[in-house]
């Protein structure tokens, strides 16, 4: 049998997508980077440098700035920013061939159903657990973990026993590059739980330009944290997801031991300069809690702050 994937590509490859596509591409899987001209000139020119573990390696990897090169793929790697979901989808899908799997590895809870409204083919929400940053163009930095949760976007998926190959098929995929992978039945209520992290940790870090373990030192600090937490808890139960208040406290005080070098990508866009995602992150949990009648207001607060940064950088839209 051919293998079930003979094409990948990353669409929107910053950190976190350059990083799963060089762990694809060192063991020597056919991957395309596409991204901005900066990164794709760098790698073009000297490959991909990936320092991991102490150590540098330098990988080989095809690159390009153009959307177009996604065209052969029969895997995709959706890494774009939540900002620019809906109009890379649109210019994506008429380029997809009609069996190709698209997996999206981004922040955010509603990302995989944006996408599956533009694009007919199976979108797969997933959730990225990984410490990368891009100091500069053709360099990726790990500093953590490095595995996925993926799962079906709804009941018709999760009842189709050929896509549930497929997903082991992506199980099997990365299980070759050594980057774990686990199909759960419930992968919202996962990205929930990713998006409780994300809204606890993003903001503070990006105001503050530190990492999650001088975050986690000051009791001050946590305690914010953990109304954080309580808020989103009480968002998601209002929307029906299974998202446990201790288990949650739980998993957000681990992510400052498991990353504690860690700067947030909020933290990082910041530092550049760029507009981050926090609309979809704790913006999103406001959002969402006025629709259902939930208070928000340390979520609202941090928000705020980070959309006043933003704004005297001119990024006010």
């Amino acid at each position: 049998m051919p293998p079930p994937f003979r094409s990948i590509a990353v669409v929107g490859a910053g950190a976190v997508g350059s990083f799963f596509g060089a762990m694809l591409a060192r063991v020597g899987h056919p991957v395309t980077l596409i991204g901005r001209a900066p990164h794709v000139q760098a790698v073009e020119g000297r490959g991909l440098a990936l320092h991991m573990a102490g150590r540098v390696e330098t990988i080989r990897v095809a690159a390009s700035t153009e959307l177009a090169a996604a065209r052969s793929a029969d895997l995709v790697l959706f890494c774009v920013k939540s900002t620019d979901t809906e109009a890379v989808a649109r210019q994506l899908a008429p380029l997809l061939g009609a069996d190709a799997l698209v997996l999206s590895l981004q922040n955010g809870v509603d990302n995989a159903a944006t996408i599956a409204r533009h694009v007919r083919q199976a979108v797969v929400p997933t959730v990225v657990y990984v410490a990368t940053a891009m100091p500069e163009p053709g360099t990726v930095t790990h500093h953590g973990r490095g595995d996925l949760v993926i799962g079906p976007l709804d009941a018709a998926q999760a009842a189709d026993v050929r896509h549930r190959q497929r997903l082991q098929d992506v199980v099997d995929l990365f299980a070759t590059a050594q980057v774990p992978v686990r199909i759960s039945p419930d992968v919202m209520a996962e990205l929930w739980s990713k998006l409780m992290v994300n809204c606890a940790y993003n903001a503070i870090s990006g105001l503050a330009q530190m990492p999650y373990g001088q975050m986690a030192a000051l009791p001050a600090i946590v305690e914010v944290q953990r109304a954080v937490v309580r808020e989103v808890v009480a968002v998601a139960q209002a929307e029906g997801q299974h998202l446990p208040l201790d288990a949650a406290l739980e998993a957000m005080a681990s992510i400052a031991r498991a990353m504690p070098a860690q700067l947030s990508s909020t933290a990082q866009d910041m530092a550049r300069g760029k507009p981050s995602e926090i609309d979809h992150l704790n913006g999103f949990v406001v959002r969402r809690g006025a629709e259902l009648g939930v208070a928000t207001p340390v979520n609202q607060t941090l928000h705020a702050l980070v959309r006043l940064v933003e704004a005297g950088r001119g990024h006010d839209t």
